[in-house]
């Protein structure tokens, strides 16, 4: 038998349909045979998973990586780093950067810039506001397009001009040329007039710190959210686009969206770390201020929220990995409107859902789902990604789920240099992080280089008819 590069052996393979004691043979960084230990062919490298499970790496379709323009706060080469640590072999980033990611001719700039310094394979969401430029960029098979739904007030950044259309006639145009290209479209939901006009009420009664801001997000219901995502479902029966709603995190914006795919609209939508660990309890509000995202979670969507992601009607984990600096945070605690929003994830998230998988609240096959397969599958990626298949790409993570830690925020790769999870006590861990069969990070410490990491385009164009995700969702909750 042919000896190959690496040979995982004596591990437990998991899957998002169960578990099954096997070895993995790899080749030329694909998998090239899964079977017993016995059967595997010898190797210029072993490695020992006993004691270990082996999962698909993670694939995290929301993360801002701050370059170019922001480096200040992130850049490819620390995002990527702070990513492989935390098990993920696989990020897109987002277009809320300088300048703003929605020509043909950036994305050129922009992904050099990406293949020089990234650590794990990449892709971009470059965004849909500018018409003419959409097909262009479809032709660099991006993995989807992004448009906000929203501009900020009181600040410049994150949600700054070139990026957003809260104008439902220009998104509807933008939908209908998206829809052309097969690729999905991501939106993150909000009813700007409406928030214009809570933001003028909290403004005119001095309100304005950040414990104010966390409730104007969540005032009149959550109706920022929910009216919003009710307008996109309509624009999307209209237009046809595959969309993908961000930020769900609401009771109501659930049942919209549960609604709109039992009716077989082709409609996903993720939930975000931070709504189910930190803006879910209002004493995190209290204590981390700005530093918890800027918005809150009540009691009652946030327990709709978790039952969405355990119990398969969310679709992926998405982590909106969003680094700033202490200094641009510390605004908000007494003017919110002036801070910006959002808190690093991508090195602690696979952490914090593996502790609750120990605690039975979350199936680990269920979380590969969530954060590996699906993604892969409505992202098109799939099976190059998201799944341990003979011919996939060798990105896989080996857990210790006995393993146990305290976070802290003086270990860390992202940039900004703080850490919200911070004291929070861990019960699973990533040990061991691969992509295309080469090891990036090994106990905590990245081995991984610059440059490493490669471009992935879409399949969009070659998948879309082949691609049964929509329907076959449809069919289970049937």
């Amino acid at each position: 038998m042919q000896k190959v590069d690496v040979v995982i052996k004596s591990g437990t393979i998991c899957t998002s349909h169960g578990f099954f004691n096997a070895g993995l043979a790899i080749e030329a960084g694909k998998i090239a045979s899964i079977g017993s230990d016995a059967n595997l062919p010898e190797a210029e490298e072993i490695i020992d998973a006993s004691g270990k499970i082996v999962i698909p790496g993670l694939i995290d379709v929301h993360a801002h990586l701050r370059e170019p323009g922001y480096t200040h706060k992130e850049d490819f080469e620390t995002g990527t780093m702070a990513a492989a640590a935390g098990g993920v072999t696989f990020v897109a980033d987002m277009p809320n950067v300088k300048p703003p990611l929605n020509t043909l001719e950036r994305f050129k700039v922009h992904n050099e810039i990406a293949k020089k310094k990234a650590i794990i394979d990449f892709s971009h969401n470059p965004s849909g506001t500018v018409l003419e430029e959409i097909p262009k960029l479809a032709e660099e098979h991006p993995l989807s397009f992004k448009i906000f739904q929203m501009s900020d007030i009181g600040r410049d950044y994150p949600h700054m001009p070139g990026i957003g259309l809260d104008d439902d006639g220009l998104l509807l145009k933008a939908f209908q040329e998206i829809a052309k290209t097969e690729i999905p479209v991501q939106v993150h939901p909000w009813n700007q007039p409406v928030w214009d006009a809570i933001t003028k009420e909290c403004w005119d009664k001095g309100e304005i710190d950040c414990q104010a801001y966390a409730k104007a997000v969540r005032k009149y219901d959550s109706i920022i959210f929910d009216s919003a995502i009710s307008t996109l479902l309509f624009l999307q029966r209209a237009s046809g686009v595959k969309l993908h709603v961000m930020h769900v995190s609401s009771t109501r914006g659930i049942e919209l969206l549960t609604e709109a795919k039992t009716r077989g609209q082709a409609v996903t939508y993720e939930i975000n770390p931070h709504d189910i660990f930190l803006g879910n309890k209002w004493e995190n509000i209290e204590r981390l201020g700005p530093y918890s995202i800027g918005w809150w979670v009540p009691e009652a969507d946030a327990e709709a929220t978790w039952e969405a992601l355990a119990d398969g009607r969310a679709d992926i984990i998405g982590t909106d990995h969003a680094p700033h600096t202490r200094e641009e945070k510390e605004l908000g605690w007494k003017e919110m409107w002036k801070a910006p929003g959002g808190t690093p994830a991508l090195e602690w998230y696979l952490k914090l859902f593996l502790t609750e998988v120990n605690k039975g609240r979350l199936s680990l096959e269920r979380l590969v789902q969530l954060s590996s397969e699906n993604p892969a599958k409505i992202f098109h990626v799939y099976p190059r990604k998201g799944c341990i298949q003979v011919g996939s790409d060798a990105d896989l993570v080996l857990i210790d789920m006995k393993r146990k830690e305290i976070l802290k925020d003086d270990i860390m790769y992202t940039k900004c240099g703080w850490n919200p999870y911070a004291g929070s006590k861990i019960e699973g861990i990533p040990v061991l992080t691969i992509v295309r069969g080469k090891v990036v990070m090994e106990d905590g410490e990245i081995t991984g280089k610059p440059g490493f990491g490669k471009y992935i385009p879409s399949l969009a164009k070659k998948t879309s008819r082949s691609n049964n995700y929509y329907t076959s969702t449809v069919e289970k909750r049937r």
